[in-house]
């Protein structure tokens, strides 16, 4: 992912940041490998941010990402969050994560949090 986009516009979280109190991090694993991960990042007590949500290469269009966003959205909802956000990129390569978070019931916003337009960027929401 690092690659995909420009130093000024990359918002993965790095494994410090996925370690703070205010995010949760889960995987899914095939076994001993993990095929896909996701994680939710504590805004606001309403308000909850999808990061670092990947999925395997050799694991692609096998339904891995749909397993992690619907358990995300259900965890969200269970923490009793009412909006569901993210940030991903506007290049071509992230064209099939915009089509599963669409297909889940998320549409297109506004920057949230601390985000800025960016080019780059593209922000989506989910009304829980």
């Amino acid at each position: 992912m690092q690659a995909m986009s420009p130093p000024e516009s990359k918002h993965a979280l790095d494994l410090e940041g996925l370690r703070k109190p205010d995010v949760t991090f889960w995987t899914l694993k095939d076994g001993d490998v993990i095929v896909g991960c996701g994680a939710l990042k504590a805004l606001d007590p309403g308000h909850a941010e999808i990061k670092s949500m990947r999925t395997g290469a050799a694991y692609r269009g096998r339904g891995v990402a749909s397993r992690v966003l619907t358990h995300l959205i259900a965890e969200a909802r269970a923490r009793g969050f009412s909006r569901l956000s993210l940030e991903t990129g506007s290049m071509e390569f992230f064209a099939p994560a915009r089509a599963l978070y669409a297909k889940h019931g998320f549409e297109y916003c506004e920057p949230f949090g601390d985000y800025r337009e960016d080019p780059n960027s593209v922000f989506m929401t989910l009304t829980l």
